[in-house]
């Protein structure tokens, strides 16, 4: 029931945003005192608000809070993905003020195979609001993002086989789960100055927010978000997309951005319904570079100084590399994410490299069908509590999976979807006592999309 009844109310929460969100847009046509905000002159080649829909601006490709690039080209936090990537969501104006809301509900059965296997029916949800306007000689943005997980997937998470990171009670670690996201995913707040043609400076800060550290997160991607599976890699790329405290100075020119954060290093604890607040001990620097719409490549290095909760003691330097591509094929978007990612683990007890790497597409036909697949391996070393006889040691763990999605329904901006979805992992023999000979997981989901 507690799927269902999630479900329903963040269901009827998106319809009210989209009418809200209709009304306001036509508040907006017809009010010749509202402004919208200075937009780049329309580019050839490229696609203009117009054919994005009848909420996008006026002909006029839409402008980045943190530059003068096309916000298409705008992942989570301050990362990029490629230009051409689709938009989804709603946008509209309010005075001198642009709008935009996105957001996702699944509601799932989730059924991960062999003796350390387990099954559970749950729902996941992100929803975010972002407003920006011109100010002063630059350009302020904001952001929030919630999630109902806390309460909808629960403190434990989900079943996900050899997947590790954080913890349901303060005292054993999540193993062979995914935890859920904390409800205040993002509170954010950015400010850009423009230079030349196509050069910015800006500033960023959250709380929670996400620093200059790899990829656009597995949910903000387009190559993964449909996906209601979070990858194996996502603590060796983009678990500090919800970061209890971050500031990120940046500048971009062209296809180039340079940037660097300094944030609080500590993952998010039990406590998914707070905002912690810890002081800042930790760095990060990110080099992205778009030499195409259609490309998108960065590398990124961090120091995270103690990011585990019941592991105070220890440091993780992480090197992360990705290259995204977005094609427009004759029968709908296309896109495809490489990433990989070392974390180097550093305690008292001695140092141990641990890289992982992830290929992932999505392809979505026709607009009603949506094809995604995802290979990708760990070598993990916590699979195991402390005292076990495995503890501490490192197995290389692979899994491949894919799935389908067929959208069946749509209400103003919010389309919903059924969909499933199978994997298949391998790991060493030494594990097949614990996981089974060949373990498997499956999904079926009600997906809605705004």
């Amino acid at each position: 029931m507690k799927i269902f009844s999630t479900t329903a109310a963040l269901a009827a929460a998106s319809v009210h945003l989209v009418a809200m969100a209709q009304h306001s847009h036509a508040d907006m046509s017809g009010n010749k005192a509202s402004a919208a905000p200075e937009m780049p002159a329309p580019t050839q080649g490229k696609k203009k608000g117009s054919e994005m829909g009848d909420d996008m601006a006026m002909g006029y490709d839409m402008q980045s809070a943190l530059g003068p690039y096309s916000m298409t080209r705008a992942g989570s936090g301050t990362s990029w993905q490629p230009e051409a990537t689709t938009m989804e969501g709603w946008m509209g104006m309010s005075g001198d003020w642009m709008l935009m809301a996105h957001g996702f509900v699944n509601a799932i059965y989730d059924r991960q195979s062999g003796p350390r296997g387990d099954k559970k029916g749950f729902a996941e949800s992100m929803g975010m609001v972002m407003a920006q306007r011109k100010a002063g000689p630059g350009t302020l943005g904001l952001r929030a993002m919630v999630s109902l997980d806390p309460a909808a997937t629960g403190r434990s998470g989900y079943p996900l086989l050899f997947q590790t990171g954080e913890t349901a009670d303060g005292v054993n670690p999540l193993i062979d789960r995914q935890h859920p996201h904390d409800f205040f995913m993002e509170l954010s707040g950015s400010y850009s100055l423009r230079f030349g043609s196509d050069g910015a400076v800006f500033a960023y800060v959250g709380l929670p927010g996400e620093p200059a550290l790899g990829p656009a997160a597995f949910m903000h991607r387009f190559s993964g978000m449909r996906n209601p599976e979070a990858p194996l890699t996502h603590h060796w790329l983009d678990s500090t997309h919800i970061t209890f405290g971050v500031a990120t100075l940046g500048v971009s020119k062209g296809p180039w951005k340079l940037e660097a954060s300094s944030f609080n290093g500590r993952e998010p604890d039990q406590k998914r319904w707070n905002i912690e607040t810890r002081g800042f001990d930790s760095w990060s620097a990110r080099a992205t570079f778009n030499p195409t719409p259609q490309w998108s490549m960065q590398v990124s290095y961090g120091d995270l100084k103690s990011p585990e909760q019941l592991e105070p003691d220890m440091r993780i330097k992480r090197t992360t590399a990705s290259v995204s591509y977005h094609a427009a094929t004759a029968v709908g978007p296309w896109q495809t994410t490489l990433a990989w990612g070392q974390n180097q683990k550093q305690s008292p007890s001695g140092s141990e490299r641990l890289p992982g790497w992830l290929a992932e597409t999505t392809l979505v036909a026709h607009e009603r069908h949506t094809f995604f697949g995802r290979l990708e391996q760990v070598r993990n070393d916590e699979l195991f509590h402390d005292g076990e006889a495995l503890a501490g040691q490192a197995f290389r763990v692979r899994k491949v999976s894919a799935g389908y999605i067929y959208d069946f329904f749509k209400t103003g901006k919010v389309s919903w979807g059924v969909g499933g979805l199978v994997g298949i992992y391998s790991a060493p023999g030494a594990l097949e006592p614990f996981y089974g000979k060949r373990p498997t997981s499956a999904m079926v989901f009600l997906q809605g999309r705004l």
